[in-house]
C-alpha cells in the first residue's frame, strides 16, 4: 500500500532519477558548506541524503533545525556526483523543493549516531531512542521475520494459532508466580502464566490436535543476561505425535530459518546426546560444543588413602589441557581466580596438576599413584567431592562444567562462526534437591515416564519422555509427551509428595479432563527471546526485546514496578506491612 510519500527510503535508485518525489522521516544528520546543506533523511527502512541549496527559501530555517525532527520532504531525485558504496542508496540523492516541519525535536539525551553507547540504565530510560539506532531497529526487525518464518512453517503444516488466558490460576512448582489480586473475590488471587502448558493440553482434549502460539509468559526469577521476567515463546501442542515427530517437526523450523537468516543449510538430523551422556562429559545439559574439552574420571589414578579419606569415599573428576592450547593466557591470577571462584559458588577446592619433565607437579600430587593420565607438557584441572548423598557426583560435574564453560572463553576456544545445535534426551524424571530432602519434576509434572512400571516401583530411577534443544550453549527448546491417562497423572503428582487434597485443589479439572477420551499428546516451547538474540549473534537478551527490564526487573522507562493509590489497595483489600514499604 502506497500512502501520501511515495517510497520508503531504501526503495529510491537511479530508476527514479529526474522523478518528483515525497519523503518522510527523521533529520538524522546536517552538514553545512555554505552553498548547500546536506541531510541524512533517515526512515525505517534506511537512510538518503537531502540537498538543500542555499537560494532556497527555506534555508536558513532548514539550517538551524535541531537533528532527530521528523521532516516532510517534496523534492527531485537526481545522481549523486561522489556515490557512496556503503549506502544503499548512494548512488542517488534529493533535491529538496518543499519542507515542512511535522514535530520539531528538542536537544536528545542520548545520541543516535555515536558508536560509543551510553551505559545501559541511561539508553533504557530512554529506550525509544536507543531503538532508533540502526543496529537496535534490526533486532526488532529480524525478530519480527523470525517470528514470521516460525508461524508460516506451522501454518504450512496444518497447525492452528489459538489464544490461552493470561489470568491462570497459580500451580507453585518452580519459579514465582506473578499474582494478580481479584476485586470480585477478596483474597483470591490469579497467576500470569509461567507458560501456557495446561491450557494447550486441554486444547489436545477438545480435539484440535494442532496448536501453537506467541505466548507472552511471566516467571518472578532471578535475571541474567539471558532472562527477563516477562517472555516469549513459540509454544507448540501436538496430538498423536511420536517423541521423533516432535522433533523432526522443530527442525524443519531451525532448517527454515537458518536458510532465511543466515542463509545457509542446517545439516539434520541434529545430534543426540543423553542427560547423562553431556553432564558425564560437559558437566552441563546444555553443552556449547564448539569446543571439545571434556571432562575425564580420574578416581583410578588416585591412592586408596585420599580416595576413602576417613571412610568417606570421594569422587574425582578433571578437565585435560593438551600442550598445543594457549596455555601461557592461564596467568597465576587467572587460576587463581578459577580456585577463588569455585570455592566460593561451589563450596570445592580446585587442584591443578601439570606434567613437566615427565614429573607431576602439583599440590595434590603426593596422593597420586598412577600419573599416567597426563603426558609431557599437559596441564589438568582437578576437584574431588565427598560422596555424602545422591546430589555429591551431580554437584561435582556441575562445577566442572562451569570451569569448563571460563577455559573454553578464557583459551579463545570457541569459533565464532561455527553453530552447535544438539538434542539432550532420556532425561530423569526426577531430579533430587538435598537441602529439602526431596524429588522435583526435572521438567514439569505434566511430563509422561519413558516406563509406568519403574514410576511405580523405583520413581527415583524413572526416566522421562522429554527433550530439549541447546544451541551454542542455551537451552532454546524444551519439550516433552504428557500424561494423557488419569491415574499416571495422579500417579506423578503422589510421586511428587501431593496429598489427594493438594492433587484436587491445584489440578482436579485437568486430571478429571484426562478422563474423558484424551488423545496422546506432546509439545515442545521454544524460547523466542533466545532464539532472536542467537541469531542476531548478540550477547544480551535485551537487544532483542523491545522494552527490557533490568537486572533488578525495573522498567527505567515507565519507571515500574511502582508503589500505587491507597484507595487502589483497598478495593482490593489488600494492606501493606509497614516494613514492606519503600518510599
Amino acid at each position: 500500500m502506497k500512502t501520501k510519500y511515495s517510497y520508503d527510503n531504501n526503495e529510491i535508485t537511479l530508476n527514479q532519477k529526474g522523478e518528483q518525489v515525497f519523503l518522510k522521516g527523521w533529520i538524522e544528520r546536517k552538514r553545512n558548506l555554505g552553498n548547500k546543506l546536506f541531510i541524512d533523511l533517515r526512515d525505517v527502512s534506511g537512510v538518503v541524503q537531502l540537498v538543500v541549496l542555499n537560494d532556497h527559501p527555506q534555508y536558513q530555517q532548514i539550517a538551524l533545525t535541531k537533528i532527530e525532527t521528523v521532516i516532510d520532504v517534496k523534492g527531485e531525485v537526481i545522481e549523486r556526483i561522489n556515490k557512496n558504496p556503503n549506502l544503499t542508496t548512494g548512488e542517488i540523492e534529493v533535491l529538496v523543493q518543499e519542507m515542512s516541519f511535522l514535530s520539531e525535536a528538542e536537544h536528545i539525551p542520548l545520541s543516535i549516531v555515536e558508536k560509543n553507547e551510553a551505559l545501559e540504565d541511561y539508553r533504557l530510560k530512554y529506550r525509544y531512542l536507543d531503538l532508533r539506532k540502526k543496529d537496535k531497529k534490526s533486532f526488532l526487525i529480524q525478530r519480527h521475520e523470525i517470528t514470521q518464518n516460525i508461524r508460516q512453517t506451522l501454518l504450512n503444516n496444518k497447525f492452528f494459532e489459538l489464544e490461552t488466558p493470561l489470568l491462570s490460576k497459580s500451580t507453585p512448582e518452580g519459579a514465582r508466580d506473578y499474582l494478580v489480586p481479584s476485586r470480585i473475590h477478596p483474597h483470591h488471587f490469579y497467576a500470569l502464566p509461567q507458560s501456557p502448558q495446561i491450557y494447550k493440553q486441554l486444547y489436545m482434549i477438545s480435539g484440535f490436535e494442532r496448536y501453537f502460539q506467541i505466548a507472552r509468559c511471566f516467571r518472578d526469577e532471578d535475571l541474567r543476561s539471558d532472562r527477563q521476567p516477562e517472555f516469549t515463546q513459540i509454544d507448540i501442542e501436538t496430538s498423536f505425535f511420536s517423541q521423533e515427530d516432535l522433533m523432526n517437526l522443530t527442525e524443519e523450523i531451525m532448517m527454515n530459518l537458518f536458510a532465511k537468516i543466515f542463509n545457509q543449510s542446517l545439516p539434520t538430523p541434529l545430534e543426540r546426546l543423553s542427560f547423562q551422556e553431556a553432564m558425564n562429559l560437559y558437566g552441563s545439559d546444555k553443552p556449547d560444543l564448539r569446543f571439545d574439552l571434556k571432562i575425564e574420571p580420574l578416581k583410578a589414578y588416585f591412592k586408596e588413602e585420599f580416595v576413602n579419606a576417613e571412610g568417606i569415599e570421594k569422587t574425582i573428576k578433571g578437565i585435560k589441557l593438551n600442550s598445543s592450547l594457549p596455555l601461557n593466557l592461564l596467568t597465576r591470577k587467572k587460576i587463581d581466580e578459577y580456585k577463588h571462584l569455585i570455592k566460593t559458588q561451589f563450596n570445592l577446592n580446585l587442584n591443578l596438576f601439570k606434567k613437566q619433565d615427565n614429573t607431576l607437579k602439583g599440590n595434590l600430587s603426593q596422593f597420586v599413584n598412577d600419573t599416567s593420565f597426563l603426558s609431557e607438557g599437559e596441564w589438568c584441572f582437578v576437584i574431588s567431592n565427598d560422596l555424602k548423598d545422591l546430589s555429591s557426583e551431580d554437584h561435582l560435574l556441575k562445577t566442572l562444567g562451569f570451569l569448563r564453560n571460563k577455559l573454553g572463553h578464557d583459551l579463545n576456544l570457541i569459533n565464532p562462526n561455527k553453530e552447535s545445535l544438539l538434542w539432550i534426551v532420556d532425561f530423569p524424571l526426577f531430579e533430587f534437591n538435598s537441602e529439602d530432602n526431596r524429588y522435583y519434576a526435572m521438567h514439569h509434572p505434566f511430563t509422561a515416564p519413558s516406563d509406568i512400571n519403574i514410576l511405580e516401583k523405583t520413581p527415583e530411577k524413572a526416566k522421562a519422555q522429554a527433550y530439549d534443544l541447546v544451541w551454542n550453549g542455551y537451552e532454546i527448546g524444551g519439550g516433552s509427551l504428557r500424561n494423557y491417562q488419569s491415574h499416571v497423572q495422579e500417579l506423578m503428582f503422589q510421586k511428587l509428595g501431593f496429598s489427594k487434597e493438594e492433587i484436587q485443589n491445584r489440578f482436579g479439572f485437568l486430571v478429571e479432563a484426562l478422563k474423558y477420551g484424551t488423545p496422546p499428546h506432546g509439545g515442545i516451547a521454544l524460547g523466542l527471546d533466545r532464539l532472536v538474540m542467537l541469531f542476531t549473534k548478540t550477547n544480551n537478551i535485551k537487544n532483542v526485546i523491545a522494552f527490557p527490564k533490568t537486572q533488578s526487573a525495573q522498567d527505567l522507562m515507565m519507571e515500574t514496578p511502582s508503589l500505587v493509590d491507597q484507595e487502589q489497595l483497598d478495593v482490593l483489600n489488600i494492606e501493606l506491612k509497614k516494613d514492606a514499604e519503600k518510599e
